[in-house]
């Protein structure tokens, strides 16, 4: 590592607190003549921000663009940088080969390792199909919380109890917590038998919360999404009412099992629903002159603290990371894959921006723009 290695692990340990997804590189191979050395590390954010050190500045660039790869997908993977022309040979299963024109002859392999903060489940409620969920989260090793204010169903930050299950800090959940990364819930699950139903299932459906059920009889729960729906929120629908796979389950610990088993079903669909689709910083562009952005690397900053409640009718989701753009850019200079965000290097010609490896490429380009692909 580059920068001390505390200072990388206590920041990799603040993004796993603040519930921040990103991916850890780590060089385990180099050959000469590289920058980088075995050992060395960096950590990728959803937004394509790096901190840490694997290699020069193509390296990095291409360090960031597969990396963005491996966050969405959440499967690990090794990256082979290779000089160009050497990747040609198909590579094994879980390998990625890449071909790097900027590379001086050296080549790297880098193990890229998604963090992903665990399932975030709100359960309210205190009966004991809710005690029973909160048990069993603790066992598949999810983020359990149990809501008590219905009028702040997401607490910014609870106090841990045994079994991974969470109780709200002393003086309630409107209190000022300590400070805790923002939370993005996976799921929410009401079982508190008639008490605060109608507002926190209302509250889970316009914040866009991923899996929402209700533990109650197919009537009951029939009456209740009715309420639901003359407060006006829409999507009624997506509520699982009565919760959870029909298993033929009747204790409250059957339930809870088939209302996770339903959680991991509806989580299949989409396994990643920490990182949202988001908008990634471009350069401002002035209409019909070359505008440079330098591509510099800065300190990154602490995740941000989320207060309250579940957010407003469509407004983003506490905690929601940008999701890497489905195509990246293209060097035109060298034809490496980049990607088009801040802090990459790039031009704005006109209305569009042109992304580069590093600085020198840039630098080739705005020597002679008309030599280059448009």
């Amino acid at each position: 590592m580059t920068m001390a290695d505390g200072r990388l692990l206590d920041r990799a340990s603040r993004l796993r607190t603040g519930r921040t997804p990103f991916v850890l590189a780590t060089v385990v191979r180099a050959e000469r003549p590289t920058s980088a050395r075995p050992g060395d590390q960096a950590l990728v954010l959803a937004d394509g921000t790096i901190e840490g050190f694997v290699g020069g500045s193509c390296a990095e660039s291409t360090t960031r663009a597969e990396s963005l790869r491996v966050l969405t997908s959440g499967e690990a993977g090794l990256l082979r940088i290779t000089p160009g022309g050497a990747g040609s040979t198909p590579a094994a299963p879980g390998v990625r080969v890449v071909d790097n024109p900027c590379l001086s002859g050296g080549a790297l392999e880098i193990f890229l390792e998604p963090v992903l903060p665990p399932a975030l489940v709100l359960v309210c409620g205190r009966s004991p199909v809710a005690r029973a969920l909160v048990r069993l989260g603790g066992a598949l090793d999810h983020d359990v919380r149990v809501v008590d204010d219905p009028a702040a169903p997401l607490p910014a930050d609870t106090a841990a109890v045994g079994g991974g299950a969470r109780r709200p800090p002393p003086g309630g959940v409107g209190s000022p917590p300590p400070a805790a990364g923002g939370a993005d819930p996976a799921a929410v699950v009401v079982a508190s038998h008639g008490h605060d139903e109608e507002e926190v299932l209302a509250a889970a459906l316009a914040a866009g919360v991923p899996y929402i059920a209700l533990v109650a009889s197919p009537a009951r729960a029939a009456g209740v999404l009715g309420a639901v729906a003359a407060r006006g929120a829409a999507d009624v629908e997506r509520v699982h009412a009565p919760a959870g796979l029909d298993i033929g389950a009747r204790t409250p610990n059957e339930i809870a099992v088939s209302i996770y088993a339903q959680i991991v079903a509806a989580r299949s669909t989409d396994p990643l629903p920490q990182v949202r689709e988001g908008h990634l910083h471009e350069p401002r562009v002035q209409e019909g002159h070359l505008q440079v952005h330098t591509g510099q690397e800065g300190h990154l900053p602490d995740p941000p603290v989320q207060q309250g409640g579940l957010p407003e009718p469509g407004g983003p989701l506490p905690g929601a990371m940008p999701r890497p753009r489905q195509a990246p850019a293209v060097d035109p200079v060298c034809g490496m894959e980049v990607v088009a965000a801040e802090p990459t290097p790039s031009v704005a010609v006109g209305d569009r921006s042109v992304w580069f490896c590093g600085s020198g490429c840039r630098d080739a380009y705005l020597a002679d723009p008309d030599r280059y692909p448009r």
